[in-house]
């Protein structure tokens, strides 16, 4: 939300556009409407969600206000429903995070981790997409390394923050040899990162470089390996340049569109990535260079990641252990 909000706001200064800020009282559909149409009252009339949580609100709104351009960031056809079909005032962008997922466990287990920990938020598809990647890359490093005593520890919240009954299982994770968990969803992180810091141990931010998030909640530096990173600022800001400034909204209407790869040679051209700079813990086990390759490879399909969330985590793994511990909550 908050780097939604960030491009939205940038893009309007840059371009000398009105921008507002509405938010919804309530985590519900019915508010949510009411401030889309509180923003059409106002003479709104480009109007960005984020997150899946938009989909019945787009349904109930879209359809009546035609002359409204509609965006929305990982909002999905299934988070639309069945039957609905998109108009020609909605373009939604929904990524792959199962690719930035593997990139972040292969990474992981390149640079010398062994034990690791998926903590996702609530198994909506999204999440879910992003710890099955994790599984697949981290089994891949291990493979590729010839280990066998790789194992990892899988895990929903039931929920998009952090608390204390999350965090006593992550103290349990760390004190039983987890060393790095990948928290992703929302601000579940703080349980991870509580945890971690009294073990002195390491986790894996998602959807932005959350290397200085994290350290700022934790007021330790250095506890980030990675983090697996989806384009939501370039998607955003990209988008409504090409849609406002560009007039270009054809290219855009009535689709649901998959961001992934765009490149097989700069990494950080693609809409899913992990930190090329500070935000990743490079070394000589896994380098930049390293990082460039395997992005090639999976760019030219040599290296391919299942996205069917119909599965299990334990599926994807082949020489490495994974204990699927359900959901915490919920």
């Amino acid at each position: 939300n908050q780097t939604t909000y960030e491009a939205c706001k940038a893009f309007a200064e840059d371009n000398s556009i009105e921008f507002n800020y509405f938010k919804p009282a309530g985590d519900n559909t019915a508010d949510r409407v009411a401030m889309i149409e509180k923003a059409v009252d106002e003479g709104y009339n480009v109007i960005v969600m984020p997150g899946y949580a938009f989909g019945g609100a787009i349904v109930e709104t879209a359809p009546k206000f035609s002359d409204v351009k509609f965006i929305a960031l990982d909002v999905s056809a299934g988070d639309l429903g069945d039957g609905f079909e998109v108009p020609d005032n909605l373009y939604c962008a929904v990524y792959q995070e199962e690719l930035c997922g593997y990139m972040a466990g292969y990474a992981a287990v390149k640079l010398g981790y062994k034990n690791l920990g998926f903590l996702g938020g609530m198994a909506v598809p999204a999440v879910v997409r992003y710890g099955y990647g994790f599984v697949q890359g981290v089994d891949a490093a291990a493979a590729d390394l010839g280990l066998t005593d790789v194992s990892l520890n899988y895990v929903y919240g039931g929920q998009f923050f952090g608390d204390a009954d999350i965090t006593a299982v992550m103290d349990t994770w760390y004190a039983g040899g987890t060393e790095v968990v990948f928290a992703c969803g929302g601000g579940i992180y703080t349980s991870a990162v509580d945890a971690a810091k009294k073990a002195d141990a390491k986790v894996i931010g998602v959807d932005v470089d959350q290397a200085g998030v994290i350290a700022g909640y934790a007021g330790v530096e250095g506890m980030t390996v990675t983090s697996a990173m989806k384009g939501l600022y370039p998607t955003t800001y990209d988008t409504l340049t090409d849609v406002i400034v560009n007039g270009n909204w054809d290219a855009y209407k009535g689709k649901i569109a998959t961001l992934g790869l765009v490149s097989g040679d700069d990494p950080e051209l693609n809409y899913v990535q992990i930190p090329m700079g500070e935000g990743t813990q490079w070394s000589d086990s896994f380098t930049q260079d390293d990082y460039k390759a395997m992005v090639k490879d999976m760019f030219d399909g040599k290296i391919t990641v299942s996205n069917d969330v119909s599965k299990a985590p334990s599926d994807f793994a082949t020489v490495i252990a994974v204990e699927d511990q359900g959901a915490i909550k919920g």
